[in-house]
């Protein structure tokens, strides 16, 4: 059997990322999930400017999403009750945008597709083995694939990983969060909001806005903050309660359909990114890429696929030297994520305390331009640790055009 180029083993957005740089390129590429898409999957839905401009350099078009949400201001609530609104730019493309990831994942899967990638919902991955420089993978329905490269964005627990043997021991992600959809919310929660509540530091309660008065809402904790993820479902009607949420939302607010709960892994900088020989490519949250501030993970998970699949591209068409492409590989997510990762470390570590988020937020609201400018670096329209990494400043670094000017 002849291997392909590439095998993609999990179809959310960073693995179309890849198959669409890949396909693009003229790689024999296929793509494997074993969920059939359209499908539920538990997030914010929040889209940053950095999410939002690889989304458009690789095709998507907002109109192929129902419920595309353009968010131009966010209201934040400190642990004391002081609220500061930070807008975003007017007239210059898009920084912040809500999108269910039912609709985004299906959309992104179908540009794949557009681009040449063959794409297999519905057909999980059992088993993956090394075999005579290749990569074996046992498929649901498809039999045995093999390839030269595969790359792993299935998740946090990563089938892929796991049938290599690469799976860190005991490990349960960093953070956990939990969401709802809701219908009927009033007129306030049409911007996007996030409640830093005392008893949650570092973590946060959010509501982010969706067409046709819906929102998603929910909350996030760290696990070593003193909350037992368990307790998460107790606390849910009670943090929904609140004097101050509950007035955003609106008395004619209703849930839809059941809540959920995710694990959120975020430690890029601590986690083996290859396998296999160098065979295999972690990308999105089977990397563990995800911000460990905020708890963003697509901008994330799009840029390490590319850059997975631009290591490969670079080894070049005829037996390229695995070795060489994960060292390509690990060399830009190092430069890409590890100083923005760090920095989002330390900046968690003050805001678990009431302290350190009343600062922060005196700082941030203390003038126009600050408000103005806080807001577009919390959604990743520059890199989280700009200042402190000059190599990578460029002329209007905190004053670009948004995506989809």
């Amino acid at each position: 059997m002849a291997p392909l180029d590439v095998a993609i083993v999990g179809g959310g957005p960073s693995g179309a990322a890849a198959a669409i740089v890949l396909a693009r390129a003229g790689r024999e590429v296929v793509l494997v999930d074993k969920a059939v898409f359209p499908r539920d999957k538990c997030c914010g839905d929040g889209l940053t400017a950095a999410a939002l401009r690889e989304l458009e350099w690789l095709g998507l078009r907002p109109e192929s999403v129902p419920d595309w949400q353009v968010v131009d201001q966010a209201w934040v609530r400190g642990p004391t009750g002081r609220t500061v609104r930070f807008p975003l730019p007017e007239g210059r493309g898009q920084y912040a945008v809500c999108a269910p990831r039912a609709q985004l994942d299906a959309a992104l899967l179908d540009v794949a597709r557009a681009a040449g990638a063959k794409v297999h919902d519905g057909h999980a991955l059992r088993r993956a083995r090394l075999v005579d420089g290749a990569l074996e993978l046992d498929v649901d329905g498809l039999g045995t694939v093999a390839a030269r490269f595969a790359v792993g964005a299935d998740g946090m627990w990563s089938p892929l990983r796991k049938a290599l043997g690469a799976t860190p021991a005991g490990y349960l992600g960093d953070w956990h969060a939990f969401r709802q959809y809701f219908s009927g919310v009033g007129p306030e929660a049409g911007g996007l909001w996030v409640w830093f509540e005392p008893d949650l530091l570092p973590g946060y309660a959010w509501s982010f806005p969706l067409p046709g008065g819906r929102a998603n809402v929910g909350f996030g904790i760290h696990r070593g903050a003193g909350i037992p993820t368990r307790d998460m479902k107790r606390m849910w009607p009670e943090l929904l309660a609140r004097p101050h949420i509950r007035q955003v939302l609106g008395d004619g607010a209703e849930p839809e359909g059941v809540h959920k709960a995710w694990p959120i892994p975020a430690r890029v900088d601590d986690t083996p990114l290859t396998a296999g020989g160098g065979r295999a490519l972690f990308v999105g949250d089977a990397a563990c890429a995800t911000d460990p501030m905020t708890g963003e993970g697509i901008a994330q998970a799009l840029l390490s696929g590319r850059w997975a699949a631009e290591a490969v591209l670079a080894g070049g068409d005829h037996d390229p030297d695995p070795q060489a492409v994960a060292a390509a590989y690990e060399r830009e997510v190092r430069r890409g994520l590890f100083a923005d990762h760090r920095m989002s470390l330390r900046l968690s570590r003050t805001l678990a305390h009431r302290r350190g988020v009343n600062a922060a937020l005196r700082l941030a609201g203390s003038s126009d331009w600050s408000r103005r400018h806080f807001g577009r670096w919390l959604f990743e329209d520059c890199p989280r640790a700009v200042l402190v990494t000059p190599r990578r400043w460029q002329r209007g670094a905190l004053s670009a055009p948004g995506a989809y000017r």
